[in-house]
């Protein structure tokens, strides 16, 4: 091996003092990349799995579904809820449940699952069906304060003909003729002509003299 000369010599001896004061820094500092590197990967395939399972998990809850059966129902919805609790599966899997409670007749159950929709989904559009749906057991309750509360909820424009159609229905139980006529012609006049929804108001508004 050629031997070194002064200068090279030198440089080598100033490396060799470098890494005595900096080596151990750059190591863990590689140490810290490399593993983050191999962390994020381990999560981003970690949350593949875990997405994976309870899609796995909600399709077994619609076979439930289809049997009618309120245990089987509930007991697969709230597998999915209490292990992935914080995916998209879960608020959907508390409205399939919760209809099928309505269907049952178990208004507890399916209050309890709706408000849990509202509380936590993360998509407005399931928080505004579980809004309809929690109204409608109430007015069914005659618990008339607490559906227009949740009728009066900020909410998107797209809901907002179903919205006010179950105000004047709430509104015509509690005996409020104009009040109801209004907002029967407000959720007429927001559906689309060709919508089969529009005649049902339109029978609703007829019952009640028609609009004036």
């Amino acid at each position: 091996m050629a031997t070194l000369d002064l200068q090279e010599q030198e440089q080598v001896d100033a490396f060799k003092a470098w890494w005595k004061d900096n080596g151990r820094t750059v190591l863990w500092t590689l140490a810290l990349v490399i593993g983050g590197i191999i962390g994020t990967q381990a999560w981003q395939s970690y949350k593949v799995t875990k997405r994976t399972e309870a899609a796995m998990m909600f399709s077994e809850l619609m076979k439930q579904a289809a049997s009618n059966d309120p245990k089987r129902i509930n007991d697969a919805a709230a597998a999915v809820i209490d292990k992935y609790g914080s995916s998209a599966y879960a608020p959907r899997a508390a409205l399939v449940a919760a209809q099928a409670n309505i269907q049952a007749r178990d208004a507890a159950r399916a209050k309890t699952q709706l408000q849990w929709v509202i509380d936590h989904a993360d998509e407005d559009g399931l928080k505004n069906v579980a809004r309809l749906k929690l109204a409608s057991v109430l007015l069914d309750e005659k618990n008339y304060a607490d559906a227009l509360k949740l009728l009066d909820a900020t909410h998107a424009d797209a809901y907002t003909g179903l919205y006010v159609d179950l105000k004047g229905d709430v509104l015509n139980a509690q005996g409020k003729t104009e009040e109801a006529r209004a907002a029967y012609q407000d959720a007429f006049n927001r559906l689309d002509a060709k919508s089969m929804y529009r005649s049902l108001i339109q029978m609703k508004l007829d019952a009640l003299g028609g609009a004036k």
